[in-house]
């Protein structure tokens, strides 16, 4: 028999010995989850695509809420996640370019870097695919294994988890089979209706089902560990649909996503009141550039004033801007130069090289089964506007009202009920320029000269922005006469003679032989980028003799083993330009180096773009 003091002993032990753990205090900051993923823009049921079927991410968008427009910035990964990363226009940076690894200075910190200098555990799993060098330590945790369960205890944290299976690459996969009804497609108006088109269309939605399945799991894992009510969850698409005139381009169509978030009640004052009711949605204005300020306001850090977004959630939520802005540059092997800016209604286009065509030819993007097939009946004869016009010479402006044109095909820039709408368009565009100073009006080498982009686009005495922008509106814009930019031939700023031989290359033939007497001259210029684009022009259109001076100098300058490697390549490209060149030529090229020689590392690090331009001068692919 057990003495009743014992009993009373253990009977009080017992409650001891079978209490839970004492309860952890409630954590001040919230986690944030981002579930992004690749290529695809608001083509969800949440947004009133009726084709698509995305129950997660409706589930999602039902008990949080949405933003109705949300810009990339940039309508490729690498640019797109370079606007992310750093809260900056990657015009005022120099990372415009696809993978191009410009330097950034000291001071600008990667918004994974001011989290964990917070107090954050960050990881990313797992692209990143910035167009700049990484400075220093950026994430905790960045590869297929990073997860927020490596943290410590009760350590907040920022977690990324990249879904690849709507990237363009799964999109062309063949075989595949179709899960959404290839006939009730809606086909774009400026593409071809074909078996190709819908079938890459289809196949588009087939895998926007499979990311919200994974979407799904990653929402499952975090209600799992008993996180869901402390943690701040926000999916996005990374630009546009993968499919051609999407992707790569500055439309609506190729830089708008969706944005869809969830805040659990504890950190409801973190939204607007008017977001807080489940199904909620935002009619601001939001883009890449806002994200990084925003996660920092989230996490109860003021953003730091070198970044050009404006938080939209948390306690530095700053007044909605009333434009957005999104830019092309040189995309793979491709160079081009545009800009656009929309406000809640209309899109504003601004083609620099309106003489290149919007396709073409990078070499990945023509993976896509339909593009071939697009191209095939334009050389054909057998298409019609607006189905013609991805294959031809660009306008210099335009502008597209998308209440009644979501498919951004009618071009209202010349008509005259839209001149008020123009016009203050043009002046947001050419207000952004002006504050961001945008750097991508330097030929691409510039960027990677010297002092780093951001810092020689700041100082006047090395980069005369004004100057350098007045040239470039001039010479990109064929109604202005040939006498308005020629005296820029000769000016004692290279950059101003670039973009006067650009001028020139835009209006063609004619402009050649009125400039026949200045041509020869800049073949032989100090500085490559007046010399490549005059040589362009003479080849193109010049006499036979000026011409084979002009293969000449950029047959030289496409010598990767003479020249810097951002030379050789935007050489190489303009040598492709040249329509019928000899067996003679080709030949050359084909024995040029295929790998940078002189200052290598940059290109060559993420991505060798000499083998697919040497190929596709020798197969005559433009």
């Amino acid at each position: 028999m057990i003495p009743r003091v014992v009993t009373l002993l253990l009977a009080a032990a017992l409650p001891l010995a079978a209490a839970p753990p004492p309860r952890q205090p409630a954590q001040a900051k919230p986690n944030i989850l981002w579930i992004t993923s690749e290529d695809n823009g608001p083509q969800y049921g949440a947004y009133g695509d009726s084709y698509a079927t995305t129950p997660n991410i409706d589930k999602l968008a039902a008990r949080g809420f949405r933003f109705r427009t949300v810009w990339s910035n940039g309508p490729v990964c690498g640019a797109a996640r370079t606007a992310l990363i750093t809260g900056m226009f990657p015009e005022a940076n120099g990372g415009e370019h696809m993978r191009s690894l410009v330097r950034l200075p000291g001071f600008i910190k990667m918004y994974p870097q001011l989290l964990r200098e917070a107090g954050y555990y960050t990881t990313n799993n797992n692209k990143t695919d910035y167009n700049f060098l990484e400075q220093g330590t950026v994430w905790d945790e960045s590869s297929a294994t990073a997860h927020w369960s490596h943290r410590k205890a009760g350590q907040p944290f920022f977690a990324v988890f990249n879904i690849m299976q709507s990237h363009e690459s799964a999109v062309r996969r063949r075989p595949h089979t179709w899960i959404h009804d290839i006939e009730k497609v809606a086909v774009p108006p400026y593409m071809p209706d074909t078996l190709e088109t819908r079938q890459d269309w289809a196949q588009y939605y087939d895998q926007l089902s499979e990311m919200d399945r994974i979407l799904g799991e990653r929402l499952a894992e975090l209600e799992a560990a008993g996180l869901a009510d402390d943690t701040i969850v926000m999916h996005y698409g990374d630009h546009g649909a993968s499919l051609p005139r999407s992707k790569r381009f500055p439309y609506n169509s190729g830089l708008q996503v969706g944005l869809i978030a969830y805040v659990p009640p504890k950190f409801r004052d973190l939204i607007p009141p008017e977001l807080r009711r489940p199904g909620s949605e935002s009619t601001r204005l939001v883009s890449f550039v806002d994200f990084a300020p925003t996660l920092l306001s989230l996490a109860g850090v003021k953003p730091p004033e070198w970044m050009h977004g404006k938080a939209f959630l948390g306690p530095h939520t700053a007044a909605p801007p009333e434009f957005l802005f999104g830019f092309r540059g040189r995309m793979d092997e491709r160079y081009d130069l545009i800009r656009s800016v929309r406000d809640q209604r209309y899109v504003y286009i601004r083609n620099y090289m309106p003489h290149r065509p919007y396709g073409q030819h990078v070499d990945y993007m023509f993976g896509m089964p339909l593009l071939p097939v697009w191209k095939r009946m334009y050389d054909e004869g057998r298409l019609k506007p607006p189905q013609t016009f991805f294959w031809e010479p660009k306008p210099s402006e335009e502008l597209y009202d998308l209440q009644s044109d979501k498919w951004e095909v009618h071009n209202l820039a010349g008509v005259d009920a839209h001149r008020e709408t123009l016009a203050r368009m043009r002046r947001a565009l050419a207000a952004h320029e002006r504050e961001v100073r945008d750097v991508g009006f330097m030929p691409e080498y510039e960027l990677h000269r010297g002092f780093t982009a951001y810092e020689r686009g700041r100082d006047p005495a090395k980069y005369d922005f004004d100057r350098v922008y007045r040239i470039a509106q001039l010479a990109s814009d064929r109604s202005v006469p040939l006498a308005s930019i020629r005296s820029g031939l000769t000016d004692k700023d290279p950059i101003v003679r670039y973009w006067a031989a650009t001028g020139v290359l835009i209006r063609g033939r004619d402009a050649v032989a009125a400039t026949s007497a200045d041509l020869p001259r800049l073949l032989r210029d100090a500085e490559p980028g007046p010399a490549i684009v005059a040589a362009e022009a003479a080849a193109r259109f010049g006499t036979p003799e000026l011409r084979q001076q002009a293969i000449d100098a950029l047959l030289e300058y496409s010598n990767a083993s003479r020249h810097e490697e951002y030379v050789a390549v935007f050489a190489l490209y303009s040598l492709n330009q040249v329509p019928d060149l000899s067996d003679a030529v080709k030949q050359t090229v084909k024995s040029l180096p295929a790998e940078p020689g002189v200052a290598p590392g940059r290109l060559r690090q993420r991505e060798n773009y000499f083998p697919r331009l040497i190929t596709a001068i020798i197969e005559g692919v433009r």
